[in-house]
């Protein structure tokens, strides 16, 4: 069942078991796609340990730490008109490469398909599931499964040639909800996103993480995006909503910090979505204060 319409790309740093554990599952896969590895500038000995055990892999080192730019990177490498994210902790189920590539080529304006996330060891559903399956975003008839208005990297087939169109992810963002902006960005060119309940990505979260840097970021880019895309009225209650629920300590406070030194450019490259998008963006509005597995933003 070799399919060569993907390429999947994974970012990694200093998380050399877990990395050569997914590689390993990604190497049985059926449809044997090409596999892609970002190095960002990991200290554990990582990019020995796939030119070791992964000699098929292509391994990128761009000798500093790029964050999610990092895929940029390797998409503008790559020749498959689909690509597929994961991160060094997970990776995609027999099928669901070749299933979500199916989906691709019947919907030309289908941008990224988002499979369902499977928690392991136990191989319970992550808690984001039920939100995307239910998710209420009004979309096209011809959609194949439930209009989105944001995706999960780790989880998400995109279209090749559309994320090069966007732009990829923002350099500034980094990592931590940085989908947010390039899925507003897709919509606004024209571009749909779609949840398969019937394609899987495995997830085994890795000890190694700094949740509270992550988490500081998030909230960063949250303002970040909110400033950056939409109206200015919105803008402001949103930025003031987030300052009154935001947990009060030093990560919360730095993200603020973070995002108002940037104005500047954030002024500069403000861009406001088509009414038609943020409409879209507004039905989302009840689910994201209601949800209990979103945890960038408390």
């Amino acid at each position: 069942m070799t399919d060569p319409r993907t390429t999947v790309v994974v970012i990694t740093h200093n998380r050399r078991p877990e990395l050569l554990r997914t590689l390993g599952h990604l190497a049985a896969l059926p449809e044997r796609p090409q596999v892609v590895v970002v190095d960002n500038a990991s200290t554990d000995g990582t990019a020995d340990a796939v030119a070791r055990h992964h000699p098929e892999v292509r391994l990128l080192r761009p000798g500093r730490n790029l964050g999610a730019v990092g895929r940029n990177l390797a998409v503008r490498q790559i020749r498959t008109p689909y690509v597929a994210f994961c991160d060094d902790d997970s990776w995609w189920a027999p099928g669901s490469l070749a299933g979500a590539a199916d989906l691709l080529d019947a919907h030309p304006a289908l941008a990224t398909v988002t499979a369902r996330i499977v928690v392991e060891p136990d191989g319970t559903e992550d808690p984001i599931v039920g939100e995307l399956r239910d998710s209420p975003v009004p979309g096209p008839p011809w959609l194949p499964g439930p209009a989105l208005g944001s995706f999960l990297a780790a989880a998400t087939v995109l279209r090749a040639g559309a994320f090069r169109a966007a732009g990829g992810f923002h350099p500034r963002l980094w990592l931590g909800g940085e989908e947010e902006l390039l899925a507003a960005d897709l919509a606004a060119g024209g571009w749909w996103l779609t949840y398969a309940d019937d394609l899987t990505i495995h997830h085994q979260p890795s000890v190694v993480r700094d949740s509270t840097l992550r988490r500081t970021h998030g909230i960063r880019n949250t303002l970040w995006f909110t400033w950056l895309r939409r109206p200015a009225g919105y803008a402001l209650r949103r930025t003031l909503h987030l300052a009154r629920t935001v947990p009060r300590d030093t990560a919360s406070l730095r993200a603020f910090a973070e995002a108002a030194a940037a104005l500047p450019w954030v002024l500069r490259e403000r861009r406001v979505l088509p009414p038609d998008v943020e409409a879209r963006l507004r039905t989302l509005e009840p689910a994201q204060r209601d949800s209990t597995a979103r945890s960038y933003t408390g």
